[in-house]
């Protein structure tokens, strides 16, 4: 058994289509659109062959987040680069195009080597080997 995929709203779906895009390999099917629902998807499909649905309807609201408290639900995905290098690498690549990188890269206490940064909506990516 494996994780088909994983859907997240967002009123930036060209963007968010993009950075995942961009910064993480994945390639975009064409945009679903339903007009009588007001819904647009895209699903981005990764190397590993997990997709990532990112969804947008009209009125579906913002849920802020805030990163020094904790909530339930959904917390971060994690992709897996093959190496400290590339975990330096893209992190700094990311930094420099302007987002939000939450923590540098560092051994974690459970000996993980990663990053973490803020997607366009403000989602947490960890950056691990």
């Amino acid at each position: 058994m494996k994780i088909e995929h994983v859907a997240l709203w967002t009123n930036q779906l060209e963007e968010m289509k993009d950075f995942y895009i961009e910064f993480f390999n994945g390639c975009a099917n064409e945009k679903y659109t339903n007009a009588s629902k007001h819904f647009e998807s895209y699903f981005i499909t990764f190397e590993s062959g997990a997709r990532l649905e990112l969804m947008r309807k009209q009125g579906i609201t913002e849920c802020k987040t805030d990163l020094n408290n904790h909530y339930l639900g959904f917390v971060h995905m994690a992709f897996s680069v093959g190496s400290k290098e590339m975990v330096n690498e893209l992190t700094t690549k990311l930094q420099k195009s302007g987002y939000q990188i939450v923590s540098l890269p560092r051994t974690t206490g459970d000996g993980y080597y990663e990053s973490c940064v803020l997607d366009p909506d403000g989602n947490q990516i960890e950056i691990t080997i």
